[in-house]
């Protein structure tokens, strides 16, 4: 016996239409409270973004007033959002919604962990300020003077004027040598003078004239003392401190050697040259060339120090402002914003 084929039943499928029409049309007045919760929700959270006590929190640093801003209007958003999903009794939702965003967030982070690395250094280096502005450092072997710190890198000025852009996760994770937190900075450097020399002639001459040099300061005192032994000469050291903020610190150890050196040379006392000895293999027939004509000694005029005191002295060691003019000229984006504040604590 043949089974009749099977219809389509029309009204089924109308019965159903009908039941979701009525269910949406009914669910409409509770969409529209979830749909104005939503809209509250970020109004709100952009009310409470404007406050003062988020200038307060972030301790007037525009990264971290920007980032507690825009971290209270979504927290707010997703608070309502959570709402609004439970008015829609679509509670199901949220936790595929958070297992989603759980695991957009690993691949995120695996994609661009050195963006974020970058980033999140950048806002713990605002937060702890390490240096200032202007301060002359030596990050992970890279020197020069800071010019800003933006959410992506530090920016530094080299020695030669050259920009060098470093990432905040280098320098977070690097040694930083400041050399402008203290003013104050020692320099050093030996003098080689003959076995038969009166050294503690030598040490006083040399500190006399250093403590009298413009820039060398008082307090630590200049010293000197004996550090090497050698075999043709004995090796003095001398050590001075320079105040940075108004006098160059290679220009004041350089007049300092400079003056040193005459002082000696004045005084008589012998700077043995290094001697070395040269051994032929063959034996050579004398030249009958002549010798070149050597200066008679009575032609040779000692050099004259300067006056460590005089205004000539003080001009080859006042502070060298040249690369801090070249910052001042720098044309600074917008976009990226400086977060060192110079009148914020240091850690």
């Amino acid at each position: 016996m043949d089974t009749p084929p099977p219809r389509f039943d029309l009204q089924a499928v109308a019965e159903q239409l009908y039941e979701e029409t009525y269910r949406l049309l009914a669910a409409l007045p509770m969409l529209g409270v979830a749909v104005a919760v939503l809209v509250l929700a970020w109004l709100v959270g952009g009310w409470l973004s404007r406050r003062t006590f988020m200038d307060r929190v972030a301790r007037q640093n525009p990264f971290m007033r920007e980032l507690a801003r825009t971290t209270v209007r979504w927290a707010t958003f997703l608070v309502g959002m959570l709402l609004a999903l439970e008015l829609l009794n679509a509670t199901a939702m949220v936790g595929a919604v958070l297992g989603t965003a759980g695991v957009l967030g690993v691949a995120v982070g695996f994609a661009f962990k050195d963006i974020l690395e970058n980033y999140l250094a950048g806002i713990l280096l605002s937060l702890r300020q390490p240096f200032a502005p202007r301060d002359h450092v030596v990050i992970d072997g890279h020197e020069g003077l800071v010019v800003k710190l933006t959410s992506r890198a530090t920016v530094l000025m080299t020695l030669e004027g050259n920009h060098l852009r470093l990432p905040n996760g280098l320098v977070f994770r690097g040694v930083i040598l400041n050399y402008s937190r203290n003013p104050s900075r020692r320099f050093e450097f030996e003098v080689g003078l003959g076995v038969q020399e009166d050294l503690v002639q030598a040490q006083d001459i040399g500190l006399s004239y250093m403590a009298a040099l413009p820039g060398v300061i008082d307090e630590p005192p200049p010293r000197a003392f004996i550090s090497t032994l050698g075999d043709s000469d004995v090796r003095i050291r001398y050590q001075g401190w320079v105040d940075q903020r108004s006098h160059d610190f290679f220009q004041v150890k350089s007049e300092a050697i400079r003056s040193v050196k005459l002082a000696l040379d004045e005084a008589g006392m012998d700077m043995p040259e290094p001697m070395y000895r040269v051994q032929l293999s063959e034996p050579r027939a004398a030249s009958t060339r002549e010798s070149p004509a050597q200066p008679s000694p009575a032609s040779k005029r000692p050099a004259q120090p300067v006056a460590p005191g005089s205004a000539v002295a003080a001009d080859r060691t006042n502070a060298n402002r040249d690369i801090e003019a070249q910052i001042e000229r720098e044309p600074m984006a917008e976009a990226d914003s400086n977060l060192l504040d110079p009148t914020a604590p240091r850690e």
